[in-house]
C-alpha cells in the first residue's frame, strides 16, 4: 500500500517536471515578451509542485532518494506522468508552422492539462496525506492562473484570424484524443482514492468535459470524437518523445553524478 502511495505522488510529480521542462523549452523564443515570461514563470510554478512532491516522496520511502535522484537518474520506464505531456509543441496537422514550436499546440495542452489539474488539486486539498493536502492547497492556485491564461488565449487564437484558427483547431484535434489517458483506470489511482490520499480522478470527467466544451464553443472550434488507441503514459509505457526529453534534462546531472551547487 505505501507502495502505490508513492507511486501516485510520482504520477502527480512526474506530470509536473515534465511538462514544466517542455514548457521551459519556449524560455527565449516567445512569440512576444509578455508571453515569453509568462510561459517561463508557468513552468518554474510546474517545476516548484514537482519538487515538494518528490522531497516527500523521498521522505516516505526513508531510502537515501532525494528531490535530484528521483528526478535526474530514473529512467524512462520509471516515470509515470501522462503521454500529452511529453510530446513536442508541434502537431503532424501544422506543417507550416515555422521551427519546432507551434504556440497553438502550447496553449491547447495547457488548456487540456489545467482543465483536469484545478478540480484535481481542488480535491487534494481534503486528502488525508497531510502534505499533500498542503501542496494541492499552492499548487490549486498556480493552476487556476494556468488555466485562465490558456484558455483566454485558446478563445482569443480560436476566434482569431482564419490562420490562427485553423492552427488552433490542427491543435486541438492532436491533442484532445490523449486526454483518454486521463479517464483510463490505474491501480496507483484506484488505492489512493479508496485510502483518502488521493481522489477518484474519473469523478472529475463529467465537469472536465463541460469545461472543455464551454470553452471550445466560445472559441468557435470543434471537439474531435474520442477513440483511438488510449495511451498508457502512467503506466509506464511512453512515447519515443521522453526519452529525448529526459535526455536532455538529465544530461548534466549525469554527467557529474557527485557535483553541487
Amino acid at each position: 500500500m505505501a507502495q502505490q502511495h508513492t507511486d501516485y505522488l510520482l504520477h502527480l510529480a512526474d506530470n509536473a517536471l515534465i511538462l514544466g521542462q517542455r514548457t521551459a523549452e519556449w524560455c527565449g523564443h516567445g512569440p512576444v515578451l509578455e508571453e515569453d515570461l509568462a510561459l517561463a514563470n508557468m513552468s518554474l510554478d510546474l517545476i516548484g509542485q514537482a519538487r515538494l512532491l518528490y522531497q516527500h516522496v523521498a521522505a516516505l520511502r526513508n531510502d537515501g532518494s532525494t528531490e535530484d535522484s528521483l528526478a535526474y537518474f530514473r529512467d524512462v520506464p520509471d516515470f509515470r506522468n501522462y503521454t500529452l505531456l511529453e510530446l513536442p509543441h508541434s502537431t503532424a496537422l501544422a506543417p507550416t508552422a515555422a521551427g519546432d514550436r507551434d504556440y497553438a499546440a502550447t496553449i491547447a495542452r495547457n488548456f487540456l492539462y489545467s482543465a483536469l489539474m484545478v478540480p484535481l488539486w481542488h480535491g487534494l486539498q481534503a486528502s488525508n496525506d497531510a502534505q499533500l493536502a498542503a501542496i494541492a492547497a499552492k499548487s490549486f492556485k498556480e493552476a487556476s492562473y494556468h488555466l485562465r491564461h490558456s484558455r483566454d488565449w485558446l478563445v482569443r487564437l480560436g476566434d482569431g484570424t482564419d490562420e490562427s484558427h485553423a492552427r488552433m483547431q490542427q491543435a486541438i484535434d492532436h491533442f484532445v484524443p490523449y486526454v483518454q489517458e486521463f479517464w483510463a483506470p490505474s491501480e496507483m489511482e484506484a488505492a489512493a482514492a479508496r485510502d483518502g490520499v488521493g481522489v477518484d480522478v474519473a469523478s472529475l470527467c463529467e465537469g472536465f468535459d463541460a469545461m472543455v466544451d464551454d470553452a471550445l464553443t466560445e472559441a468557435t472550434l470543434k471537439r474531435p470524437k474520442a477513440g483511438g488507441f488510449v495511451h498508457t503514459g502512467k503506466h509506464g509505457l511512453h512515447s519515443e518523445h521522453l526519452g529525448f526529453v529526459l535526455a536532455e534534462m538529465q544530461s548534466l546531472a549525469r554527467a557529474h553524478p557527485q557535483g553541487v551547487w
